[in-house]
């Protein structure tokens, strides 16, 4: 063979010149050692399309029954091209595969305590993120877990599921189905997970057995021994901090010690100050309302809204025929400072910010008038403390808060009316008024502003409204400093001194614009999960990436809720879905997991997370305190509203009336609760159908019972109140060992929720 011959044959030993096998090459060509390489030609490109991943060289037969014109486009896909070669799209495995993901109880599993709620977030990070895993369940093929969706149902509770031949509050003697007999108490029955059978479940809840395999009794974070309960809502959508490493290692923080009070605040991970200007943390109307605030007129454009709030505050007793005075500004907008006369970078806007306190003595036996009040500027400066004689005698000095004393108001001439002069001419349209749940102050000055920020509301309690967090309390975490420290005693530091309150009023308030919005709330106490599945969030292999935490890739997410979830942990979320029904919120929840049909708001395919809250059971049984918001700002309900005052101020009830009045709650009609259980059931049903394959599903209902919680709570603080004022005979409500006892009893009944896990 001549050396220039080239030879075709497959047998013959040859270079191959590709020695990777295609599908449309038939045979391979290949040159013998030693000889010499044909000059190089252009070979026969085949057609193809750049849009299609059919092989060029495969024959094509067009898909049957489609019209010719439709045929061609049916057999062409999409295909994601990695490395230069087309990959395969990840499939999501069959249900009955072994690598089908599950959520499964361990018979082996050795729990001593009903699961927390904290257990059930543990669960949901641990699939979404890079959390740890949970110890009550274990979960099967993580990576395959394409969604989450968590639904919140206040209202839920384990006696719903028992069977038919229970009584009511299913304590049968006889061992019911999913009830708790008398006669057991702290036996594994109680926390032990109950298996849901169909033939055994109550015909409204009986579809839930056909979503999950069990019933879960769950414990709402609480303290069974000063009878209180935390927030079910903040115990699933804010995630603890990590610890540091001397925290982990058990040393002492930076105070040096581990003493009583609050624990000073510290930036969780990732933290960055936003610096943020005065003007952003003025309440709105709404706000102020919602806080027992008296509205000034300028906070209303309209005329008829000025009359309207004119007649109501006449009704109500708190009209200038009543000595209120309202400060000297006609409209909203004589606030506003023209952006030239702010200077660059400033945290105050060209505001004036006066930060007040007064104190108060009793001149009745729920009557407290002003007898002191203090105002500083925004250097520290004091610019009014004065002490004013009440028009009617004292009764109680309050000493040990006040830190007033007979001898110190008996030279002083100055009444109300001097004071309400002195400070209409302090205040003016631009001076921005702050204090420390200032609706108290303001209402024993009877004067009303409408440029207000109360640090009592921009650092809110940890548990939520309508709990406020004490002026005190707050100084220790974020300014790690004492105050109200004299207990008493007369001279510097008695008792409550108005100005060193409104001075430490100043430095939250300064610290806040440093910081910015999120200080001081739950995500500086906390890291909101919303916030913490779009950092740490895990998109795994078999889900389109690699499994690595990143900001880049993190997962997406949706807060589905009565009224506006941007006022809320919900506004940390990708899309805040608003709702004024259960029916909208089922609706909202389908539509954030599919994502909208053109994704112009919700992507194609929907978030990572969802979580959502049914409202109407809570609402039927009574439990909610206050009435359900709506999307467009007005309250669930008419024939249930709260009852309110004139100027629209929530009317609250002495809890003394509760326990006098109206010791038992009128009983719900077991057809309209079986109806509202139904529809719970259906909207639920629902939302399980939508889904798609792979996708978790938490339903829990955030605690029992509070009502009688509730009743003796607020009977506890009346007792409370009185008890420092009145003898142990004048007392109106007494609390002894028995009430004591009921409440701790009650506090267990309303930790008691339940909860539901499983795997579509």
């Amino acid at each position: 063979m001549a050396p220039s011959e080239v030879t075709n044959d497959s047998n013959d030993l040859g270079y191959v010149i590709n020695k990777k096998k295609r599908k449309h090459e038939e045979t391979s060509d290949a040159i013998d050692i030693g000889q010499a390489l044909p000059p190089l030609r252009q070979p026969d490109l085949p057609e193809f399309n750049l849009t299609s991943a059919r092989v060029p060289d495969q024959k094509y037969e067009p898909a049957k029954g489609l019209p010719e014109g439709e045929q061609d486009l049916s057999s062409q896909e999409w295909q994601k091209i990695e490395n230069g070669r087309p990959t395969k799209k990840k499939k999501i495995p069959k249900k009955e595969s072994t690598n089908y993901p599950s959520i499964e109880f361990s018979k082996d599993s050795r729990l001593q305590s009903q699961i927390k709620i904290s257990d059930l977030q543990n669960l949901v990070l641990y699939i979404l993120t890079d959390c740890s895993a949970p110890q009550f369940v274990s979960v099967r093929h993580r990576p395959q877990i394409r969604k989450v969706v968590v639904l919140m149902v206040p209202g839920l509770e384990r006696s719903m599921f028992a069977s038919k031949s229970e009584d009511k509050d299913g304590l049968s003697n006889e061992e019911p189905y999913l009830g708790k007999p008398k006669y057991l108490s702290g036996s594994p029955d109680d926390y032990y997970p109950i298996k849901l059978q169909t033939d055994q479940l109550p015909s409204p809840v009986r579809h839930f057995a056909d979503m999950f395999e069990h019933l879960w009794p769950t414990k709402t974070p609480g303290d069974d021994k000063f009878g209180k309960m935390h927030s079910p809502l903040h115990a699933m959508l804010t995630a603890p901090l990590e610890k540091t490493k001397e925290e982990k290692k058990g040393k002492k923080g930076k105070n040096g010690k581990h003493g009583k009070g609050a624990t000073p605040a510290k930036e969780p991970h990732g933290w960055k100050n936003i610096r943020t200007p005065i003007t952003a943390f003025i309440h709105t109307p709404e706000e102020l309302l919602e806080n027992d605030y008296t509205v000034h007129p300028a906070t209303y454009n309209n005329a008829s809204h000025k009359a309207a709030l004119t007649e109501r505050r006449r009704s109500a007793g708190v009209s200038h025929d009543d000595g209120w005075v309202d400060t000297l500004v006609n409209n909203f907008e004589d606030g506003s400072v023209p952006d030239k006369d702010i200077e660059q970078g400033s945290l105050t806007a060209g505001r004036e910010i006066l930060a007040m306190d007064c104190e108060m003595c009793m001149t009745g036996e729920k009557e407290f008038s002003l007898t002191r009040v203090s105002i500083v500027g925004w250097d520290g400066s004091v610019v009014l403390d004065e002490l004013v004689k009440p028009y009617k005698p004292i009764t109680n000095y309050l000493t040990m808060y006040s830190g007033i004393t007979e001898k110190m108001l008996a030279p002083v001439t100055t009444t109300l009316a001097d004071i309400q002069k002195k400070l209409l001419a302090i205040l003016h349209p631009q001076t921005v008024l702050l204090g420390h749940s200032l609706n108290s102050d303001l209402t024993a000055l009877k004067l009303t502003h409408p440029f207000i920020i109360d640090t009592a509301i921009i650092y809110p309690h940890p548990r939520g409204p309508p709990l406020k967090s004490a002026l005190k309390w707050l100084a220790q975490r974020y300014l790690n400093r004492e105050i109200q420290k004299g207990h008493g005693t007369t001279g510097p530091g008695a008792g409550h001194d108005s100005v060193e309150d409104a001075r430490t009023c100043l430095d939250l308030l300064k610290q806040k614009c440093e910081k910015g919005k999120d200080w001081g709330t739950t995500d500086s106490q906390g890291e909101n999960i919303f916030k913490r599945v779009a950092r740490t969030g895990v998109r795994y292999k078999n889900q389109g990436t690699s499994a690595i935490a990143s900001m880049i890739g993190g997962k997406s997410s949706a807060a589905v809720d009565w009224g506006d979830p941007r006022k809320g942990p919900g506004g940390a979320s990708n899309f805040p879905i608003g709702c004024s029904s259960d029916e909208e919120v089922m609706e909202g929840v389908i539509r954030a997991v599919n994502g909208d049909v053109d994704g112009k708001e919700i992507p194609s395919g929907g978030v990572d997370f969802v979580w959502g809250r049914f409202r109407e059971l809570e609402s039927l049984k009574g439990w909610n305190i206050v009435q359900l918001p709506r999307s467009d700002g007005k309250i669930d309900g008419d024939e249930n509203t709260t009852p309110k005052s004139a100027d629209g101020n929530a009317v609250k009830p002495e809890p003394v009336d509760n326990d006098t009045v109206k010791s038992d709650p009128v009983p719900t009609p077991l057809t309209a609760l079986e109806q509202a259980t139904s529809d719970l059931t259906r909207r639920i049903s629902q939302i399980h159908e939508a889904l798609p394959p792979c996708t978790a599903l938490v339903v829990y209902s955030g605690s029992g019972d509070p009502r009688e919680m509730s009743r003796l709570s607020g009977m506890n603080l009346q007792f409370k109140r009185e008890y420092k004022i009145k003898k142990w005979d004048e007392l109106t409500v007494k609390w002894t060992d028995v009430e004591e006892q009921a409440l701790r009893q009650a506090v267990k009944k309303a930790r008691g929720g339940i909860s539901f896990v499983g795997i579509k």
